[in-house]
């Protein structure tokens, strides 16, 4: 499956992009029922919650936290203004989650009822006993607000956070990613030399923060590395079927969609079961939906 180049490739980088994994068949089904999801999802009972998790605000209402066994939309920061709806609800919605591995059909075929994703996971042997926790559409939906769904820098595992970490993401481009619309970008290597400085919690009283794992002077020389190193990050453009393998303390990122075309991608996430995942990490399993194990 995975050729001694591309293993250290992976280990060497933090990332490594895998072109045309997915069949054509599976991008077209996948891409097809995300806008479906899209367009069906009902506007009557939603709360309108916005999708951010920027220092200065964090998501962190039911809707949000009570996603981890369910399918839920959440929208773009600049697409609710005093409360009202400003786009066309297909058009407004930054992501999909977090529980489409589990409760669609489509996107539980490509996860974990495919072979052949098992034999990647089975050949990187990243995990001793690998579960996948949540799963997400993003849209980077183009011309909204100032943002235009940038994502700024950061690692998975500040978001799903083990102990030790071992938080692995899939991102499978379900259409074409290039610079004009928000590819991904990567610090090749970063995943060896950037600890992970806080992580995304639960906070008592309820909603979400971020707790700190390393003093503020380490925190601010690892930012001031990270800023030196801004010109080393390697932009990965994609094709749909593309699958990028992400280390979950590697760096990366993505820039404004300047283009007039969104940028769907399927992404889905895995933790080593033997690792610690503790009451504080937002996304919680639940006696109905525990996380899915990959070989049963």
């Amino acid at each position: 499956m995975l050729t001694p180049q591309q293993k250290d490739q992976f280990h060497r980088n933090g990332y490594l992009v895998i072109r045309g994994f997915v069949s054509p068949e599976d991008v077209a089904t996948l891409l097809a029922r995300s806008k479906t999801l899209l367009q069906d999802f009902s506007l009557e009972d939603h709360p309108l919650t916005k999708f951010t998790t920027s220092d200065g605000g964090h998501v962190g209402d039911a809707y949000f936290l009570e996603s981890g066994c369910q399918i839920r939309y959440f929208l773009e920061e600049d697409a609710v203004v005093d409360g009202k709806l400003m786009r066309p609800k297909d058009k407004a919605v930054n992501k999909i989650g977090h529980a489409l591995h589990e409760l669609d059909p489509a996107f539980r075929k490509v996860t974990l009822e495919n072979e052949r994703m098992r034999a990647l996971v089975r050949d990187l042997q990243f995990h001793r006993d690998p579960v996948a926790l949540q799963s997400m559409v993003i849209t980077k939906q183009p011309q909204i607000g100032k943002s235009r769904g940038k994502v700024g820098e950061h690692n998975d595992s500040t978001f799903l956070y083990t102990d030790p970490p071992s938080a692995l993401g899939f991102w499978i481009a379900l259409e074409q990613c290039t610079a004009s619309n928000g590819a991904l970008s990567f610090l090749p290597g970063s995943h060896l030399t950037a600890p992970i400085t806080k992580r995304f919690v639960r906070v008592p009283g309820g909603g979400t923060g971020f707790e700190p794992l390393v003093s503020t002077e380490v925190a601010e020389q690892v930012a001031a590395q990270s800023k030196a190193a801004s010109d080393s990050y390697i932009l990965e453009t994609c094709e749909p079927g593309d699958l990028v393998l992400i280390h979950g303390s590697v760096l990366h990122k993505s820039e404004r969609n300047t283009s007039d075309r969104t940028r769907f991608a399927y992404t889905f996430h895995m933790i080593d079961s033997h690792a610690t995942y503790d009451e504080k990490n937002w996304l919680q399993p639940t006696p109905a939906m525990p996380f899915s194990r990959i070989f049963v």
